[in-house]
């Protein structure tokens, strides 16, 4: 059994033992996985007017507007067959409006929704059992500047987002950037220093970085009367637990720790 330090948060755990005491305080935990070319062509006219125009030349000459470009179809699948990489990398472009990208926030608080993920979405009614029904995909969001969980079908034979819902207070599973960005924060904020010290005895290497973590966790929800009045939001608010795990070493347990992503914040739990 790997070595267990009696220190700092209090412990360093085994995988089994980490994995029981989760079960008992958490529920929902998810485990971790170990634009076009350019066109070229026409008469030498066509190039030449195209060259006027960019530069601006001639009065009150005004630049052509931008049209983006549909998203390459690339491999497609069949029935209900699992969507293709393409598939799923078109239908998160078609899904992700130039409105949706410009309003919304991801977790880092950059501009455009959080991407979730994207799945093969159940066919109409009287689409069962038709060979040649639409291939169509549910596609989901967490924009974190409403706090809105934003899932699109998107028909993948016509390019044509069919259906848009938001919903509040929804919390699917967390991407694994949102893990990321948790760790990130609670690395950087002085509640982490616990569980920086557990890296250092585990590894004799200083802790800067998500990236040096196995990283899995859960939503945490808020409890009238279990938390601190910081946490009262999560549920709302996107909040997560995590059980980060030293690559090729043992988990440590940072069950204590919720971070809300939405408010960018640290809090601790009282776990007596």
């Amino acid at each position: 059994m790997r070595k267990i330090v009696h220190r700092h948060l209090g412990k360093v755990v085994a995988g089994a033992a980490i994995a029981v005491a989760g079960t008992a305080v958490m529920v929902g935990i998810t485990l971790p996985g170990t634009a076009g070319a350019d066109e070229t062509g026409g008469n030498s006219g066509g190039g030449q007017s195209a060259q006027q125009a960019a530069q601006g030349q001639g009065a009150g000459a005004v630049p052509p507007g931008v049209v983006e470009q549909a998203p390459d179809e690339g491999d497609k699948g069949t029935g209900n067959d699992p969507l293709t990489d393409d598939e799923m990398d078109r239908a998160a472009q078609l899904a992700a409006s130039p409105q949706m990208r410009s309003a919304g926030e991801d977790v880092e608080g950059d501009r455009g929704p959080q991407r979730l993920g994207v799945d093969i979405a159940e066919p109409d009614a009287d689409e069962l059992g038709d060979a040649n029904a639409p291939r169509r995909a549910e596609v989901s969001f967490y924009d974190y500047k409403a706090d809105a969980l934003v899932t699109r079908i998107v028909n993948l034979d016509t390019g044509k987002v069919e259906e848009t819902s938001t919903e509040h207070g929804v919390q699917p599973p967390l991407s694994r950037d949102e893990y990321a960005e948790a760790a990130k924060l609670l690395i950087a904020d002085p509640l982490g220093a616990g569980m920086k010290a557990d890296f250092k005895d585990a590894t004799d290497k200083e802790l800067t970085s998500p990236e040096q973590l196995l990283l899995n966790g859960a939503v945490y929800r808020a409890t009238p009367g279990a938390q601190p009045a910081v946490l009262d939001k999560c549920g709302e608010h996107r909040c997560v637990r995590l059980f980060p795990k030293v690559k090729n070493g043992p988990w440590i347990d940072a069950r204590s720790f919720v971070i809300d992503l939405s408010a960018r914040k640290v809090a601790k739990l009282d776990m007596r």
